[in-house]
């Protein structure tokens, strides 16, 4: 394969020319290759720093989130200046600058079944940056249906996991986890934390399993999911294998086309779920003055309690309420609180479910609060 390079190029891939494995024809390769990266957070920022580096061709990101001072710890292609602006353009407009060679395109939305296969189908390659499972399986579905690898990354307090799944070759991300776990099983960053280089570490594992697949060089994750604990650097493999089984992939598979899955990502892992009411901020600090008895119910972590929290509040973990519901008053009005209204969603709902009849969730959690009725309470 050949393709002409102008005499910016040759010196900006110089280093690459140089490797015998990649030379002028690898390198035609990736300029050709198209490359289509889901997410542009934790993950996302090595990844298309190294791969809009290394002369892709075409990169497209998608991403709909907006830079918070919270990314800033290890989403390095962001600055203090960026606060509040768009995620993909943001990374476009930097990547841009590091390399006008590349043909960058933004999706600022959210992927869904609905977009997922439109956006995903002229991609040679699809990298997973994602750190929520329904988005995550969305990914997984889409490339077993188009034929598309699938470059797979994940990220939690001090581990991480890489791998390359390509259902025509060898297993999918569905043939290790046939199923979504329900939320609260599995903590996400923001609750649990992440180690501000570890994203570093496992994005640029992607990126690297990206540019061998694309030029044909090397041995890629492919059948292996590589495991990383920073804390000891110890890294260990472990040999996967595709599951005749598997509902998108396997022999007689019973997914055919793309789901969002949000249900299957609920506390109490069922669709016939009531859902609880909800409250504003100001609405339960109307309550409060009015000197209404009622709880409020914390289940953030430790560490977020010790931030901020209102002295009024029953503090008790999201992943420990199964296990002390005994310890709430089904007759008494309970309002449920978290940092931003998700996981107080989820648990309000799960209340409902268990009978508790007066159960609320305060919309927007304790940040709205500090937004709200309290400006000198701490936010994070």
């Amino acid at each position: 394969m050949s393709m002409n390079f102008d005499r910016d190029e040759f010196l900006r891939y110089s280093r690459h020319f140089a490797l015998p494995q990649i030379g002028l024809d690898g390198q035609a390769k990736l300029k050709a290759a198209s490359v289509l990266v889901i997410g542009a957070g934790g993950l996302g920022n090595p990844v298309t720093t190294y791969l809009a580096a290394a002369g892709i061709g075409h990169l497209g990101i998608v991403d709909f989130d907006v830079v918070n001072l919270s990314n800033l710890q290890r989403q390095v292609l962001f600055t203090t200046a960026d606060i509040g602006r768009a995620k993909s353009e943001t990374a476009r407009q930097r990547l841009q600058a590091l390399n006008p060679h590349v043909e960058i395109t933004t999706y600022n939305e959210p992927l869904l079944s609905s977009n997922a296969e439109k956006i995903a189908t002229n991609y040679d390659l699809v990298i997973d940056g994602t750190d929520n499972f329904p988005t995550r399986y969305l990914v997984n579905d889409i490339c077993v249906f188009l034929g598309k690898p699938n470059v797979y990354g994940s990220i939690y307090q001090f581990s991480g996991q890489v791998s390359l799944f390509h259902a025509a070759e060898g297993p999918c991300y569905r043939c290790l986890f046939p199923e979504p776990p329900p939320a609260g099983l599995v903590p996400s960053c923001a609750e649990g934390g992440v180690l501000g280089v570890l994203p570093g570490i496992v994005g640029s594992l992607q990126a690297t399993e990206a540019v061998k697949w694309i030029a044909g060089i090397g041995d890629s994750l492919m059948g292996r999911l590589l495991l990383i604990d920073a804390l000891t650097m110890e890294f260990h493999q472990v040999k996967l294998r595709k599951n005749p089984n598997c509902p998108v992939c396997g022999d007689q598979p019973t997914i055919t086309t793309p789901i969002d899955y949000e249900y299957f990502c609920g506390l109490s892992g069922t669709e016939e779920q009531v859902k609880a009411p909800q409250l504003t901020a100001n609405d339960v600090k109307a309550k409060l003055d009015a000197g209404e008895n009622i709880v409020l119910l914390d289940v953030r972590e430790e560490w977020e309690w010790q931030i901020a929290h209102l002295d009024q509040a029953l503090f008790i973990p999201l992943h420990n309420l199964p296990d002390k519901l005994d310890e709430l008053d089904p007759s008494q009005e309970i309002v449920v609180y978290c940092h931003t209204g998700k996981r107080s969603a989820e648990v309000a709902t799960f209340l409902v479910n268990e009978g508790f009849t007066r159960v609320s969730d305060m919309t927007g959690g304790i940040r709205a609060w500090a937004m709200e009725v309290d400006p000198a309470l701490m936010q994070y």
